[in-house]
C-alpha cells in the first residue's frame, strides 16, 4: 500500500511538473502546444487522483489512531505508535491553543483524571529536558538542533526565444524528409496582334529540403540528491533540459552553421548583407527598402541583439533630442535577444569591437519543422549510475530550419 508521505510527494512533483510546462510556455511568450497541452491536462488529472487518494490515506490514518487510543500508555503498542510522535509540533501547537492528531490524542489520555495547566508529553519521548534556543551559550547545542529549510528552487535568467513569436512558420508532426518547392521564377505575357500565335516562354522552379537534426542534452542526478531534494528536482531539471533544447533550435534558426546543425538566416547564402554601417534611420530604411524592392509582402519585424538596442535609445538628432524607436525603425516592429549572436569578434578588446547584426525579415518565410516533441527520459540503469543509485535524465529533439524564400530576408552587421 502506497503511504500517504509517498502520495504527497507525487503530487507535489506532478504539480511542479505543471508548472514547468506553463514556465516554458510562457519563457517561449507562447501558448502550450499540444504535446504540452496534453501533458498538462493529464497531470491536471493524476493530481486530482491523488488529491481524493491522500484525503482517503488521512481519514484511515485518523481512525486508526482512534482505535489504538485505549492502549495502555507503557505497552508495546503505544511505544510503536509513538514513534509518529512530534515533539516539536505537540509544543508548537500548544502555543497556539489547539492540538490534533496523535499528539492530542496522547495528551487527552495522559490529562485524563487530572488537570493539564500545558500540553502532557509522555515521558517516553523525553530523555533529557532541556531549555534549547537558537542561541543557546557555548556547551549547550541548542543551536544545532535548528533545521535549515530550503526554500522553492527559481530559475535562472534566461534569454528571451524569438523565433516562433516573430511569425516564422512552425511543421510539427513530420515523419520524412520534407522538400518545399516553390515558383522561383515566372515566364513573360506579351502583347500580340489579333489571331497570331504567342511568345512561349517557361517557368522556372527551385526547392529546398529539410531533415531531421537531432539537439540532446543530458544531466546526471546523484542518489543522494534524489533522496534529500524536497523541491521537487526532478521536474525542474526537466523544464530546464526542455528548455536548453529550444533554445538551441532558435539559435540555429538565426545563425545555425550548418554542421550537425540547421542553416540559419545569417549563414543562408542567398539571404543580403548590406554594408555594414552605423545605427541610424537611413540604414533601418535601407533594410526595408531591399524587401520592398523584391516585392516581399507579409509580416515584418526586425529582431537585434540587446547592445544594438542600447546604442538605439541612445540616438538623438542634431538638436540633442532622443530619436524614438518608431522614428529609428520607421514603425516597424523591433525585438531583441541575446541569442543573436555577435558577427565579428573582436582582435584585440572583445567588449569593444565585437560587432552585432540588424535583422529584417518577413519572418514567415523561415520554416520550422520538428520530428518530435522534446523527449525527455530517465534512465537508472546506465552503467554510469547504476551501482551509484542515480539516474540520467536525457533529452532530444528532432528539428530542422530553413529560409524558403531567401530574399525574404536582410541584415546588416552594425558599427
Amino acid at each position: 500500500m502506497t503511504s500517504l508521505n509517498t502520495l504527497r510527494e507525487t503530487r507535489a512533483a506532478r504539480i511542479a511538473e505543471m508548472r514547468g510546462l506553463t514556465n516554458t510556455a510562457q519563457t517561449a511568450n507562447r501558448d502550450m502546444d499540444e504535446g504540452e497541452r496534453k501533458r498538462f491536462d493529464a497531470l491536471e488529472t493524476e493530481v486530482r487522483s491523488l488529491s481524493s487518494r491522500i484525503s482517503d490515506a488521512e481519514k484511515l490514518a485518523e481512525f486508526e489512531r482512534f482505535e489504538a487510543q485505549g492502549e495502555p500508555l507503557g505497552g508495546a503498542e503505544m511505544r510503536r505508535e509513538l514513534r509518529g510522535y512530534s515533539f516539536a509540533k505537540a509544543v508548537a501547537e500548544s502555543m497556539a491553543g489547539r492540538l490534533t492528531g496523535l499528539e492530542a490524542e496522547v495528551h487527552a489520555e495522559l490529562s485524563r483524571g487530572r488537570e493539564a495547566r500545558g500540553v502532557m508529553i509522555p515521558a517516553e519521548v523525553l530523555f533529557e529536558a532541556r531549555a534549547l534556543t537558537t542561541t543557546a551559550p557555548v556547551g549547550v547545542p541548542g543551536g544545532n538542533l535548528v533545521g535549515t529549510d530550503l526554500a522553492p528552487i527559481t530559475d535562472r535568467r534566461r534569454p528571451g526565444l524569438k523565433i516562433e513569436a516573430m511569425g516564422a512558420t512552425v511543421l510539427r508532426g513530420l515523419t520524412g524528409n520534407l522538400d518545399l518547392p516553390r515558383l522561383a521564377q515566372s515566364g513573360s505575357a506579351h502583347w500580340i496582334a489579333e489571331h497570331t500565335n504567342t511568345t512561349r516562354s517557361d517557368a522556372g522552379f527551385s526547392k529546398v529540403s529539410m531533415g531531421p537534426k537531432t539537439v540532446s542534452a543530458e544531466y546526471e542526478i546523484s542518489r543522494r540528491m534524489l533522496l534529500q531534494s524536497q523541491t521537487a528536482l526532478e521536474p525542474l531539471l526537466r523544464a530546464d533540459l526542455a528548455f536548453l533544447l529550444s533554445q538551441k533550435m532558435d539559435a540555429a534558426a538565426i545563425k545555425g552553421g550548418g554542421t550537425n546543425e540547421p542553416v540559419g538566416i545569417l549563414e543562408t547564402a542567398d539571404v543580403v548583407q548590406l554594408a555594414n554601417a552605423a545605427l541610424s534611420s537611413d540604414l533601418t530604411a535601407d533594410l526595408i527598402s531591399a524587401l520592398e524592392v523584391d516585392d516581399v509582402t507579409g509580416t515584418t519585424a526586425f529582431l537585434t541583439n540587446p547592445r544594438v538596442m542600447n546604442v538605439a535609445r541612445k540616438l538623438k538628432d542634431t538638436d540633442g533630442h532622443i530619436f524614438t524607436q518608431a522614428e529609428l525603425f520607421h514603425n516597424q516592429r523591433v525585438e531583441a535577444t541575446n541569442q543573436v549572436p555577435f558577427t565579428t569578434a573582436a582582435v584585440v578588446d572583445p567588449a569593444a569591437a565585437a560587432k552585432y547584426p540588424l535583422i529584417y525579415g518577413e519572418w514567415a518565410s523561415l520554416y520550422l519543422g520538428y520530428w518530435s516533441g522534446i523527449d525527455l527520459l530517465v534512465n537508472p540503469y546506465h552503467t554510469d549510475v547504476a551501482s551509484k543509485g542515480g539516474v540520467l535524465l536525457h533529452a532530444f529533439l528532432d528539428c530542422d530550419v530553413v529560409v524558403r524564400h531567401p530574399e525574404g530576408f536582410v541584415w546588416a552587421e552594425i558599427d
